[in-house]
């Protein structure tokens, strides 16, 4: 099996100390490519730095998240712009919106992923898209340059089946992590993701972030890694009722076309 992991924040001082040993862990259960997450200015510049260092097999995002967007500023966009034309950054993003944990004002998140829809627009790569309790301000955005912007992905998705009907409507790419493990909060994904066309289901870790809850036996430093990726292909594969090297062939063809990557 080989496997795509489509959004880990490999970034995170959380891999500093074994970040060699975690990506071969990652290839011995078949996770062949990454592409990293770059959520703010900085840590674009550091996801295209392991891009760089890790040819063919790391990838870059460049954007910034929703968290971030209260620090978007003009200089930001020149860094994105400039970083969009680069072979290792493969998607716009991460963008969107968050008004779950509004860490930056709704204003400031609007004008961000405004600006980032545009640069997706101009440069025409895939966007990499966050949405948490914002989805009529976030479809708004999206329908507004639906004819200018290529695929898109809405990554972690969590959300309710009308939700993810107005996503699937609009031809949306959709990345499941192992949010789908958890019994508390993710089990109406378990019945969602037999909804997902193979051509537009991909998968992720969101490492170091949603360790699956599943996973036996539990590590006990609760940091998710690639390695796990795995684990959430064969329980989306057994909600959808296929064999997991059918969904792990579908979710990497898809992965590989949605980022062009090389294989």
């Amino acid at each position: 099996m080989q496997l795509v992991d489509i959004g880990a924040n490999l970034t995170h001082e959380s891999f500093r100390h074994d970040f060699d040993a975690v990506l071969a862990r990652g290839q011995a259960h078949g996770v062949g490519q990454i592409v990293v997450t770059g959520a703010s200015a900085q840590g674009t510049r550091d996801a295209l730095a392991l891009a760089r260092a890790h040819p063919g097999v790391l990838y870059a995002t460049a954007g910034v998240h929703p968290h971030h967007a209260g620090d978007f500023d003009a200089e930001t966009e020149v860094l994105l712009r400039e970083y969009h034309t680069k072979p290792e950054v493969v998607a716009v993003g991460e963008t969107g919106l968050d008004y779950h944990r509004n860490f930056s004002p709704r204003a400031a998140q609007l004008f961000a992923f405004e600006r980032q829809l545009q640069l997706a627009a101009e440069c025409g790569k895939p966007l990499f898209l966050h949405q948490r309790d914002a989805h009529a301000d976030f479809l708004a955005c999206m329908d507004a340059v639906r004819d200018r912007i290529g695929p898109a992905v809405v990554h972690c998705f969590t959300g309710e089946k009308s939700e993810l009907f107005d996503y699937l409507d609009r031809d949306f790419h959709i990345g499941i992590t192992g949010w789908i493990c958890d019994e508390r909060r993710g089990a109406h994904l378990r019945e969602l993701v037999r909804h997902i066309p193979a051509e537009r289901l991909m998968l992720e870790t969101d490492a170091p972030y949603l360790l699956p809850r599943t996973v036996k036996p539990m590590p006990s430093h609760r940091r998710n890694e690639p390695m796990y990726l795995a684990h959430i292909c064969a329980e989306v594969a057994r909600d959808r009722g296929e064999d997991k090297a059918v969904t792990a062939a579908n979710a990497t063809a898809t992965a590989q076309r949605f980022f062009a990557l090389h294989h």
